[in-house]
């Protein structure tokens, strides 16, 4: 009897899967790269888009175009993580496996946490999920004895607290990847080549101990967790009484064509500040330079001689090439020449919504029509911060995002159709806007006339706050109008009918989270008949 319990406890045992066979893999230095070679060229085609240091130990580095993170060849810090990622090369060869999968990874098969060997070449198709089954530490090792190759469009998904940063592949061969491939996990190719193909996403670091590395349009960034840091970027400049300011020039005319939205205040310290109607501006006008303007004039120069000084982190190396769907997480950015943004700038704040991003441009700045800066995970406009040497050009129907410190450069144009989420502040030169919307982010601490917005045609009956507004708008009605007809109408810049809302209590909540930063109109009827109107800010 006791042997056949003891054979039944055996092959229970073997049958649960193991939460964490495998160990801490320790890639000391190696970890700050998301390609490095210890010996091999490091090539890219096309334009791809890196978080991480990329480099060589014995070779070069070409054709990268802006990489978020620092190039290092042949350095000490190639040096270092060529040694570190040897160590962790030897410590995945010394791990005993425990599992002896087929070959063929993949076709919807789902693995937990533990060693797994192959014997042979392997290859990926379809998707292969790692289940970390509730255990944030759980570690995957793949022991490959050959090359890795994967099919087009083969992905392996993470599941259940598995994360990218506890994966490691040991690949004795070739990794060659085919196009739209996601590949999750630190992957390491010895005395071999690693190839990423165009639509290829890399969560992780490809690594050759010998070989060289070529990628292809590709998306790859090293994974967070597993003691990576937490991104915060540098502290912010104390813009003083300069936050109340979407649009100013310390020397130099402020003019504005078109029908211009602001909020925020508007003017110059030295110069006329025309063009803007009051009907569209939430803030103050300052047509002449007054006491509100010069201490405007002498907080931005305290905010650029602080971010004039901040040393950068990374250089991006092709200022003719920003944007092109480029992301940058935070911290201090430059580029030292005039800067041409085409496309798309993401700005990734890692789900830090008090990341900080300042992109110093030691030139002037243009962009494409269209062009758009988006903010991803948690970041924040009132976060990002633009120091500009020279003249800036935002082109028609572009959205941008982030305060603009310009240095001795005229704004000469924000042109038709803009969204500046932001402000636009130079130290010397004009600033000309034509038909756009700008709306200041939060950081003002002085009055602005932002407060709530009513039209007193019915006697302030309805108040509609907070304002500016977020995710949602509250609706306060008169006891006499309580129980009636009441709707409240929103309206974009446009005149388009975005949100319409019957409201029967006395305090309601509607929620706006739908709405993207701008301008708004709202009008509020009762029995089909306006008796309330004005503007909306939303601050998303």
């Amino acid at each position: 009897m006791k042997k056949i319990l003891f054979i039944l406890t055996i092959a229970s045992t073997l049958s649960f899967p193991k939460v964490n066979f495998g160990q801490v893999i320790n890639l000391g230095t190696a970890a700050n790269f998301v390609l490095f070679s210890s010996n091999g060229a490091v090539s890219n085609i096309g334009f791809s888009h890196l978080t991480g240091n990329v480099g060589t130990n014995n070779g070069s580095s070409t054709a990268f175009g802006n990489v978020d993170g620092v190039m290092h060849d042949m350095d000490g810090a190639s040096a270092s993580a060529s040694a570190d990622l040897l160590t962790a090369y030897n410590q995945l060869n010394a791990v005993v496996p425990t599992f002896f999968p087929a070959p063929l990874l993949g076709n919807g098969q789902t693995l937990n946490a533990g060693v797994y060997s192959i014997s042979s070449a392997a290859t990926l198709n379809l998707d292969l999920t790692l289940d970390g089954q509730g255990n944030p530490n759980a570690v995957f090792i793949f022991k490959v004895q050959g090359s890795f190759s994967t099919n087009a469009s083969a992905k392996i998904k993470l599941v259940n607290g598995a994360k990218a940063c506890n994966v490691h592949w040991k690949i004795e061969g070739l990794i060659s990847c085919a196009s739209g491939t996601t590949l999750r996990g630190n992957f390491i190719a010895n005395n071999a080549a690693i190839n990423l193909n165009t639509g290829d996403t890399l969560e992780g670091r490809a690594f050759a101990i010998s070989g060289a590395i070529t990628v292809d349009g590709i998306l790859g960034y090293t994974p967070i967790g597993c003691g990576s840091p937490i991104l915060n970027g540098p502290a912010a400049p104390v813009l003083g009484s300069a936050a109340c300011y979407a649009l100013f020039s310390t020397n130099g005319a402020v003019t504005n064509s078109g029908i211009t939205y602001v909020t925020g205040d508007v003017g110059s310290n030295s110069g006329s500040t025309t063009g803007f109607n009051p009907l569209f501006v939430t803030g103050t006008i300052h047509p002449i330079p007054d006491g509100s303007t010069a201490q405007c004039a002498t907080d931005l120069l305290s905010a650029y001689n602080y971010v004039n000084t901040l040393s950068h982190d990374i250089e991006l190396l092709y200022p003719a090439q920003f944007g092109n769907n480029l992301v940058l997480t935070p911290h201090t950015y430059l580029l030292n020449a005039a800067t041409v943004f085409t496309d798309s700038l993401y700005l990734n704040a890692l789900g830090n919504a008090n990341a900080v991003f300042v992109i110093k441009i030691n030139g002037a700045l243009t962009t494409s029509t269209y062009s758009k800066v988006k903010l991803i995970n948690g970041a924040q406009s009132k976060n990002v911060y633009w120091k500009i040497e020279g003249a800036v050009n935002i082109n028609n129907y572009s959205v941008f995002r982030g305060t603009i410190i310009c240095n001795n450069g005229a704004v000469g144009a924000i042109n038709t159709g803009v969204l500046l989420d932001g402000r636009a502040l130079t130290t010397n030169g004009a600033l000309n806007t034509t038909a756009i919307n700008v709306v200041m982010p939060a950081g003002c601490a002085g009055p602005t006339g932002i407060n709530e917005l009513k039209n007193s045609s019915s006697s302030n009956a309805i108040s509609i706050y907070p304002n500016p507004f977020t995710s949602s708008l509250k609706i306060d009605l008169n006891n006499s109008l309580t129980g009636n007809n009441v709707e409240v109408m929103i309206y974009n810049v446009l005149g388009e009918l975005v949100m319409n809302e019957s409201v029967t209590k006395q305090i309601s909540t509607i929620n706006t989270s739908n709405l993207s930063s701008g301008m708004y109109f709202y009008k509020i009827l009762e029995n089909n008949k306006t008796i309330q109107s004005g503007r909306l800010i939303s601050q998303q």
